[in-house]
C-alpha cells in the first residue's frame, strides 16, 4: 500500500500548480472508467463493484465523460408511471 501512496504522491506533485483540480478530477474520474471497463469486457455492472461505485453513477459518469456505450437517450418511463396510464376503474 505505501508504494502506491508514493505513486500517487508524486503524481500530485506533478500536477499541483499545472492543471487546475476539477480538471485533474475528471481526468482521473474518466481513466479510471475506461480502465475498468476495459478489464471488464465492457461489464457496467462488474465495472462499477470493481469501482466501488452504483451501476447508476457509472452510467452517469459515462455520459457526463462522453466514454463509449453510455446511453444517449433517457430511460424510459418507470413500470409504475405506465401501470398508472392503462389502468381502468373496475366496474
Amino acid at each position: 500500500m505505501r508504494e502506491k501512496s508514493e505513486v500517487f504522491q508524486g503524481l500530485v506533485a506533478d500536477l499541483v500548480g499545472r492543471v487546475p483540480l476539477e480538471e485533474a478530477v475528471g481526468l482521473l474520474e474518466c481513466g479510471m472508467i475506461q480502465r475498468a471497463l476495459h478489464l471488464t469486457g465492457g461489464n457496467q455492472s462488474a465495472a462499477s463493484r470493481l469501482l466501488r461505485i452504483h451501476r447508476n453513477t457509472l452510467q452517469k459518469k459515462r455520459m457526463e465523460f462522453g466514454i463509449d456505450g453510455a446511453r444517449t437517450r433517457p430511460k424510459p418511463p418507470s413500470r409504475e408511471a405506465r401501470s398508472r396510464r392503462g389502468k381502468r376503474g373496475a366496474a
